[in-house]
């Protein structure tokens, strides 16, 4: 099959096809589907390289949809390929890298999400938005009214226009536009929350995801959203990795240094599942075994890197629960967070003897001399 690769500028597409080490045929076009005369049904049928990006999915299907096979390249491991080296980024150069590289083969491919799990994704990036944006005016709105000695009553944001507007008529002259505003996101938040929950229902998968503590509809959404097939992952690490929720490491020099978490991945879902673990710490079960494994660790670490800890071993618990199908077990956590814990004294036995005998032998050597 041809080999060609693409690389999807925001006003331009940049076209090159390779055979044999060669270039043969470059194209700059203004949109994909004018490329039709050399990829579309009636021309040979190509492999097509090009980076995941926004409108990675729709290229994608398109391409697919006129015979070719599509790969999406993983842009966190580009540079590999030999793009953006030697401090020279042009769409023309970057589309003529990767069509070599898929020639050679071995190109770092991404996941390609479901249709299904992508239309889940757009409504969770419009909730998102539409949430951030009621924060900012619920906080301007909070900022006004204190410029004018009034501290308005701490509430959730969904009901924030109604309590806001028993305040004086002085203060509410001021912040009544932004509290129209605030309906108007209210009303299309209803509306969203409604077509995702419809959505839902459609993957038993979150249902299921949502019994873990810490985890409601929206937490288990993403989490299905971004991982799509918990069984493109080998192990809970892979996964704890995928979303960035590893410590960074340095092992240059011969010295290994972990330092703080990776932050790879989708940012949007890391901060759901910290803010998953936050409510499991601050819940009303002490007993939860989660509880008790974070605790333990705040105890060692210090209760924000305890939070953390809980997040990746909440993705770990997560992802076993979709590989395996299974409801959320706390006696089944509990013992294996008992094997841990029996692990990690054991070692620290092992380590406290290690430098008693290293300690004894140095008090021989001073003796001696």
């Amino acid at each position: 099959m041809r080999k060609v690769a693409l690389d999807l500028g925001a006003r331009k597409t940049a076209y090159c096809e390779v055979a044999k080490g060669a270039v043969i045929q470059r194209a700059t076009v203004t949109a994909v589907e004018t490329l039709k005369s050399l990829l579309g049904p009636e021309a040979p049928p190509a492999v097509v390289a090009l980076e995941a990006c926004r409108e990675a999915w729709h290229v994608h299907d398109l391409l697919r949809s006129w015979g070719n096979d599509v790969l999406l390249v993983d842009t966190t491991r580009s540079r590999r390929l030999g793009i953006g080296q030697h401090g020279r980024k042009t769409d023309r150069l970057d589309a003529e890298v990767l069509a070599f590289a898929l020639e050679r083969g071995g190109i770092p491919v991404a996941h390609v999400l479901s249709p299904h799990r992508r239309e889940m994704r757009r409504l969770l990036n419009v909730r998102r938005a539409l949430v951030e944006a009621r924060a900012q005016y619920v906080t301007t709105a909070r900022g006004l009214a204190r410029e004018q000695g009034v501290r308005l009553t701490q509430c959730k944001a969904d009901v924030f226009s109604r309590h806001a507007r028993q305040c004086e008529e002085h203060v509410l002259a001021v912040i009544e536009p932004l509290l129209k505003i605030l309906d108007a996101i209210n009303l299309e938040l209803e509306v969203v929350d409604a077509a995702l929950s419809k959505l839902c229902e459609t993957e038993p998968i979150v249902a299921l995801l949502m019994t873990a503590p810490g985890v409601g509809p929206i937490v288990a959404a993403s989490f299905v959203s971004v991982i799509d097939d918990a069984k493109r992952f080998r192990s809970s690490h892979h996964v704890e990795s995928y979303l960035g929720l590893v410590p960074s490491e340095d092992s240059s020099g011969g010295k290994k240094r972990l330092g703080a978490i990776s932050k790879k991945g989708n940012s949007y879902l890391r901060s759901l599942l910290v803010q998953g673990a936050w409510a499991v710490m601050r819940g009303t079960d002490r007993q939860q075994p989660l509880r008790l494994w974070a605790d333990a660790v705040a105890e060692r670490r210090g209760k924000k890197i305890a939070v953390i800890a809980l997040a990746r071993r909440l993705v770990g618990v997560l992802w076993a629960m979709w590989r395996d199908g299974s409801t959320y077990d706390p006696a089944l956590l509990a013992a294996a967070s008992s094997r841990g814990i029996r692990r990690s004294s054991r070692a620290f036995e092992n380590q406290a003897s290690q430098m008693s005998s290293l300690s004894h032998r140095a008090s021989e050597v001073a003796a001696s001399s």
